[in-house]
This record gives C-alpha cells, sequence and structure tokens, in this order.
C-alpha cells in the first residue's frame, strides 16, 4: 500500500509542475475555447485561471465499502472513495485548513468523463482505471473487492482526476469544480448540461469510418497508431503477467532450500549453524517476492493507463471521421440540389429521374408549379450554403484543436512511459542485486562451517 501512495505523490507532483507549463503554454487555446458558444460549452467553463491543479489540492484519500439498495430495490455492496481538496493559496500562506471531503463511487467517476467525452470531442480525455482486474497473474486476485485491487484504483482514480485536474482545457470546467466540491446536487447539474442528446451514436461513428470519403490524414494515421500502441501494451502486459507467474514459482521454491538446510543442521555439529543461517537467509529470499509483485503491479497499472488511453485517442479520430463526413454529406446535398435547380430554371435533364420520366410521359408541370418549385430549392440551397458553411467551420475547429491536444498528449505519453519502463528496468536491478546478496549471504555460511 506505501508503494501506491508513494506513486500517487510523484504523480501529483510532477503534474503540478506540467499542468503550471501547460496553463502558460495553452493560455490563448484556453481562452478561446471558454468563449466558444458555438458549442455551448461557455456556460459550464470557469473565468479565465492556471490549472485547478495549481489553485486547490486534490486527493482521493480512502476507500470504504458499503452496502445499500440499488435502483431496482436490491441489496449490493458497493465502494465509496473519500475525495478531499483543499485551496492551494491557504497552503502558500503557512495555514493547514482542513480539507474539504466528499464520497463518490466509481460510476460516478464514469459519468464525469462520459460528460467530458461528448462536451470536449476534441481533447484525449484521460481513463479511468479498469473496473475489474485485467492481465491479472494467478496469485493476484481478480475479485473488484479484493482490498489490494481497490488500493490500486484509489490510486487510480487520484491519477485520473489529477490528469483532468492539471488540463489546461478540462481543469476549468465547472462541472469538474462540482464533481469535487458539491457531494449531493453535481448530477442534477451535470445532466442539465444535456450532454446525453449530444452523444453520437456508436452506429453513426461506425458508419461515418466506412463512408467518409476525405479524411485528414494526420488523423487517419494516428487512430492506426492508437490500434499498435493498444495492441504492444496489452502484449507486454501479457508479457508481464507470465514473468510474474514464473518468478513467483522460483522464489518460493528457493522456501524449500530453507526446510532442507534447517531439517540437516539438526544432524549436523560442525556444519549445524553455517546451515542454519544459510536457510533463514532462503526463507527471507522466497517470503521477498510478494513485496517485489506488488511493487510491480504499480508499474503494470501505469502502462494500462496508456492501454486505455489508446480507446480515448481513437474517440477523438472517430469525431473527426463523423464531422468530415457530414460534411461531405451537406456538400453532396447541397450540390443535388443545385442540379436539381438547373434542370428545373432550363429544362435540361442531365440525369436519370423518376420526375423526368413523368414529365415526357404526362407532359410538363404548369408554371405556377414551377416557379413554387424553384422558389422551394432555392430557399434549401440557402439553408444548405448555410449547413455547409457551419460544417465546414465545425470540421476545421475540430482539427485544429484536436491536433493541438494529440500533440500534448504525445509528449505527456513519451514522459510516462519512459519514466515507467527505467523505474521498471530499475527494480528488475535491485531485485537481482538481492538475489545475489542472498548467495552471497549463503556463501559466507558455508565457509564459515
Amino acid at each position: 500500500m506505501r508503494r501506491g501512495s508513494e506513486e500517487a505523490t510523484s504523480v501529483k507532483r510532477r503534474m503540478a509542475e506540467d499542468g503550471r507549463d501547460e496553463s502558460v503554454a495553452a493560455d490563448d487555446d484556453s481562452q478561446h475555447t471558454a468563449e466558444d458558444g458555438r458549442n455551448g460549452l461557455n456556460n459550464t467553463m470557469v473565468e479565465e485561471s492556471p490549472t485547478l491543479l495549481r489553485r486547490m489540492e486534490i486527493c482521493v484519500a480512502e476507500a470504504e465499502k458499503r452496502s445499500g439498495k440499488n435502483a431496482v430495490n436490491m441489496q449490493e455492496t458497493f465502494t465509496v472513495y473519500l475525495i478531499e481538496t483543499r485551496p492551494m493559496d491557504a497552503l502558500a500562506e503557512g495555514r493547514n485548513p482542513a480539507p474539504d471531503s466528499l464520497w463518490r463511487r466509481y460510476s460516478e467517476f464514469e459519468l464525469l468523463r462520459n460528460y467530458l467525452l461528448v462536451s470536449f470531442p476534441y481533447i484525449v480525455v484521460p481513463p479511468l482505471p479498469e473496473k475489474r482486474a485485467e492481465f491479472v497473474w494467478h496469485k493476484l486476485s481478480a475479485d473488484n473487492m479484493d482490498p489490494d485491487f481497490v488500493e490500486r484504483r484509489r490510486v487510480g482514480l487520484e491519477n485520473f482526476l489529477l490528469r483532468v485536474a492539471s488540463h489546461p482545457v478540462l481543469s476549468n470546467d465547472k462541472i469538474l469544480h462540482h464533481f469535487l466540491t458539491e457531494e449531493h446536487s453535481w448530477k442534477e447539474v451535470v445532466y442539465e448540461t444535456g450532454f446525453q442528446a449530444k452523444a453520437d451514436s456508436r452506429l453513426k461513428a461506425l458508419s461515418a469510418t466506412f463512408r467518409v470519403r476525405n479524411p485528414d490524414k494526420r488523423f487517419m494515421d494516428m487512430k492506426h497508431y492508437s490500434d499498435e500502441l493498444q495492441s504492444h501494451t496489452s502484449q507486454l502486459l501479457r508479457a508481464r503477467a507470465r514473468v510474474a507467474d514464473r518468478l513467483y514459482g522460483v522464489y518460493k521454491v528457493h522456501g524449500n532450500y530453507g526446510r532442507v538446510f534447517s531439517e540437516w543442521s539438526a544432524i549436523e555439529r560442525e556444519m549445524g549453524d553455517g546451515l542454519q543461517s544459510a536457510g533463514h537467509h532462503m526463507d527471507a529470499y522466497a517470503a521477498s517476492i510478494d513485496d517485489i509483485l506488488e511493487e510491480e503491479e504499480h508499474y503494470a497499472d501505469q502502462l494500462k493507463e496508456y492501454l486505455f488511453y489508446a480507446e480515448a485517442l481513437r474517440a477523438v479520430c472517430r469525431k473527426h471521421e463523423l464531422t468530415q463526413f457530414e460534411l461531405e454529406m451537406a456538400t453532396q446535398d447541397l450540390i443535388s440540389k443545385k442540379q436539381q435547380h438547373e434542370e428545373l430554371s432550363t429544362g435540361i435533364v442531365r440525369t436519370f429521374s423518376f420526375k423526368g420520366m413523368t414529365n415526357k410521359l404526362f407532359g410538363q408541370e404548369a408554371p405556377e408549379q414551377r416557379e413554387a418549385r424553384l422558389k422551394l430549392l432555392e430557399e434549401l440551397i440557402e439553408e444548405g450554403e448555410e449547413a455547409v458553411k457551419d460544417k465546414t467551420v465545425e470540421c476545421e475547429e475540430h482539427v485544429e484543436k484536436a491536433w493541438v491536444d494529440v500533440q500534448r498528449f504525445k509528449e505527456q505519453k513519451d514522459k510516462d512511459l519512459r519514466e515507467a519502463l527505467i523505474n521498471y528496468a530499475v527494480m528488475q536491478v535491485s531485485m537481482c542485486k538481492k538475489g545475489i546478496q542472498m548467495w552471497s549471504n549463503a556463501k559466507e555460511c558455508f565457509l564459515k562451517m
């Protein structure tokens, strides 16, 4: 458990520093976003300010198991997490006020993230930790109520809040502030935004993926990269789980050395003390694997975060495909309306149509009908031109904003994964050194016999 707290503290410190840099670098972009009335987000953004993490200390302090009745009046057991916040200005002034605190369920974190995904489709929204354990090795429990799993998820939920609170755009959202400070009324506030009605259906997004004609190549490459990132991280996590299984067995087998040396020492006069001491070293070595693999699990969780980040990256790419597809459909519809207007006004039909065949068989329509249709088509063309203009602006803005955030994400990813892999390698070196030390100690015991 101690290791998880140290990791969270390290992440918090790093994100506070990153948030300080990003809030300056992305100041213009944040201001543009806060003032963007087109997406209806201006009423959910707080006044222009640095990232929330510079103004508020945030932590998920503990987890607690509770029981209660669910929506269908059945008894259930669930876990709640205590969120504590304190203003940074009070800490800067040397005061240490008691933190404000409230409890949240995992499902409430999910609601917050879903709101952020819909409201900020151009942002790679940080993922939540896994709801149920994945890539487990045999000694690790897959039960989502297991205390070790709950503790790792607590660390993951705190990491999620720190990620969001250090983001130059997400951190200034009012709904996030309500989530952190209003225990009972925040759900009503988030539902009042109407974000659920804005959510794109999966079928619509899937259709756009296959039918879009001219997507931005950068986003197609990024979508392919996200698939590869997910594939490589999942393979790495599976390999690590297999290694953990074998490593656990190898370490525990050393306990047999300890048992044999201890039993053997009982029948030896000259060699007894040396064998007994060597056996103790073997027992200590066998027992050390539990702490080693617990520490390893935190590095695995860091890899899992980027496994889930891959889907967040794809969500941004899918939104681009959808906006581009809608622009193409609006453009195609406008072209069709203009062609109908030209054919009706000139009487020259360039393409086959049921209406054209009807006119040839039964004669031309009356001048009054023709004028009425021309007028209607002119109105539809005007509406179509406005729709194309709006969709063009929406598509261009999404591309511009999304690409800025994708670059921010890539820098963050490179830094985080480099640090995690280096620390994992350092831990493996340390583990090997402990093995060498154990055998060196055993050697000294044998030399004294």
